[in-house]
């Protein structure tokens, strides 16, 4: 039998504050081999790293005392939080 599918945790803050207070900018790699520099929404990040990556991002992103917030991933992308 087969195990049941592990429902994604949902965002810990809504995507609407997200936008308002953040521009979100994706560098580097894509899983499919391909070169991404572009700035995506709450949607677009989600996709490429997932729900709980994103959370762990968000939770210091919110917490920064300057106005942008890099993190750079093993797996070859660098996410900035630009503050608005």
């Amino acid at each position: 039998m087969a195990r049941p599918k592990k429902q994604p945790s949902p965002l810990a803050y809504p995507s609407a504050w997200i936008n308002r207070n953040f521009r979100i900018k994706v560098y580097g790699l894509a899983p499919d081999g391909a070169k991404v520099n572009t700035l995506v929404g709450v949607a677009g990040a989600v996709a490429m790293l997932g729900v709980d990556t994103l959370n762990d991002i968000l939770r210091r992103a919110a917490s920064m005392p300057g106005d942008v917030y890099k993190r750079k991933l093993r797996r070859g992308l660098q996410v900035s939080f630009y503050g608005k």
